[in-house]
């Protein structure tokens, strides 16, 4: 996929209505069959939120989406990353896979949902928030959902 959370199945750009736009829908397209890149990437823009994947190949041992059958292959270069993001003050994970990934490189304990801890990565002082998946196939509410992103970005000074 092209894309970061483009399923219709992910809640991801709903929690992001919600919280930015208080409209679930507000990222999706006239015809909400989809979402709209473009919008996407100009709110990310505005409000400096940088998005990547942890691993930059992988294997899914199985055919489905969950994190419990995926095998890192190589993981990202986080330090190149963080060089060129100067003013990068956060790492934010939504799934469990993710968050053991920044663990290890940042050889600290994985936060709990919801939750950070401060680390240092590449000589960066970073805060490491480990947030619900958005898919729905974990067990929480939209809204509890965006009620954790919210105390997250609120937190970090972009809400």
């Amino acid at each position: 996929m092209d894309f970061f959370y483009p399923n219709r199945q992910n809640d991801m750009w709903r929690v992001m209505g919600l919280l930015f736009e208080q409209d679930p829908h507000h990222f999706e397209t006239s015809d909400r069959k989809a979402f709209d890149r473009e919008r996407i990437t100009r709110f990310c823009t505005q409000r400096g939120i940088a998005l990547y994947d942890t691993a930059c190949e992988v294997k899914r041992l199985k055919d489905n989406a969950s994190d419990k059958f995926l095998e890192v292959v190589t993981p990202t270069n986080i330090t190149a990353l963080l060089s060129q993001l100067a003013d990068c003050q956060a790492i934010v994970t939504t799934g469990e896979k993710a968050s053991t990934i920044i663990a290890q490189m940042a050889q600290c304990v994985t936060p709990n949902v919801g939750s950070k801890v401060d680390i240092t990565l590449a000589g960066t002082k970073l805060h490491f928030w480990r947030m619900p998946s958005t898919s729905r196939a974990y067990p929480l509410k939209l809204e509890k959902k965006a009620d954790l992103y919210h105390q997250m970005f609120a937190a970090e000074g972009i809400l």
